[in-house]
């Protein structure tokens, strides 16, 4: 029988460790980890360079999609108002084509009938502004106009300036490739937008369906939230900084204000820099003391804006910290230009809210939740 004991465990063997056990623990674990950190980043790095490659598809496919999110609300209360569902589609398709449409012509029809009044009143602000600055304590008579004016005619005959003109050419093209892409899957996404992500999770069963499913949501949610969220931001900004131009008789009020509108689509910086804009118009058409008091009135709008607004309109859609809006505005910036700006927040508030559905509908991921109270 003794052949079959099992023998006893010796002090060498019970205090020397399983070799496995060796990776659980000290710079073991931290070699894993670092290896499962450099296997996250490149499969982020090959997404990146795949979406830049594609994004004459990706960016028309994320527009319409952020679109279709935020239609989404007023194409299902026609369907349950009993609007045949192609009839609603169309409907919400070409109401957006019609707003869009008229704001461009607005601004078309207002700068042409503006137009000689600005040159004209540009003119004379110029003028105004070289009277000023020859008062300032600075020699800025050192530069020579002639030289300028030749060094812009050799730029404009120049190869270089042909190249640009082929690229103006080629962006222009995809522009309105990527349009008429844009408006086709917005069509598709508004009619048929719940039976394709059906379709996408075909392969998903059990629990792996529900989160998927809750992914779904949240990002649709998120999307049309924002949008609509910004939109009220955003107008609210234009018309006060219409308002205003508009008191002080700038021209172009109405295109600025539009610009403002748009700009206002990029957190933090965006309706800053329209009304930059809007001040450099009053400093050429009406001097100085106009450009302070727009500057004075883009400043007053952006803080009720901000302090009173936002918050209230943007509190379920945008739940992010400042200095994570302003790392995806920089990195959104570098990859795709002002596209990039503005996508690159609400990209990342839907990143930031399928993070809070993980695990259940009001359950984040593990390594997200809260496990200690903050402190200030």
């Amino acid at each position: 029988m003794g052949l079959f004991r099992r023998p006893e465990p010796t002090t060498a063997d019970s205090t020397t460790p399983d070799a496995g056990s060796l990776w659980a623990r000290g710079w073991g674990l931290a070699a894993t980890r670092s290896l499962q950190t450099l296997a996250v980043l490149a499969l982020v790095a090959v997404g990146v360079l795949v979406i830049t490659q594609l994004s004459l598809v990706f960016i028309p496919v994320t527009i319409a999609l952020i679109l279709a999110s935020a239609i989404h609300p007023l194409v299902a209360l026609m369907r349950r108002r009993g609007v045949p569902s192609i009839l609603a589609t169309w409907i919400a398709l070409i109401g957006i084509i019609v707003v869009l449409g008229g704001v461009i012509w607005v601004i078309v029809l207002t700068v042409r009938s503006q137009w000689d009044d600005l040159v004209d009143s540009a003119t004379d602000g110029i003028t105004q502004v070289t009277a000023w600055l020859d008062t300032l304590p600075f020699d800025f008579a050192s530069i020579d106009l002639d030289e300028v004016w030749a060094s812009a005619g050799d730029f404009l005959t120049s190869a270089s300036f042909g190249r640009g003109a082929l690229a103006g050419v080629s962006a222009t093209a995809s522009f309105f490739t990527g349009l008429a892409l844009m408006i086709v899957v917005l069509f598709f996404f508004l009619k048929d937008g719940p039976r394709i992500w059906e379709f996408l999770l075909r392969p998903f069963t059990g629990e792996s369906y529900e989160r998927a499913r809750r992914i779904g949501d949240k990002t649709v949610d998120v999307f049309g939230g924002y949008v609509r969220g910004t939109s009220i931001v955003a107008a609210a900004d234009a018309l006060g900084i219409g308002i205003g131009l508009a008191i002080l008789q700038i021209p172009l009020a109405i295109p600025l204000a539009v610009i403002v509108f748009l700009t206002a689509f990029i957190p933090l910086v965006g309706a800053t820099a329209a009304g930059i804009l809007a001040a450099l118009v009053a400093l050429v058409t009406h001097g100085p003391v106009a450009a302070l008091i727009v500057v004075g009135i883009v400043v007053l709008v952006n803080q009720l804006e901000g302090n009173f607004l936002q918050p209230v309109v943007m509190a379920r859609s945008l739940k992010l910290h400042a200095l994570v809006i302003l790392l995806a505005l920089t990195t959104g910036t570098i990859l795709g230009g002002i596209v990039g700006a503005v996508l690159s927040v609400p990209i990342a508030a839907v990143a930031w809210g399928i993070i809070t559905v993980w695990d259940g509908p009001h359950t984040p991921a593990r390594p997200f939740r809260k496990k200690r109270p903050e402190t200030v």
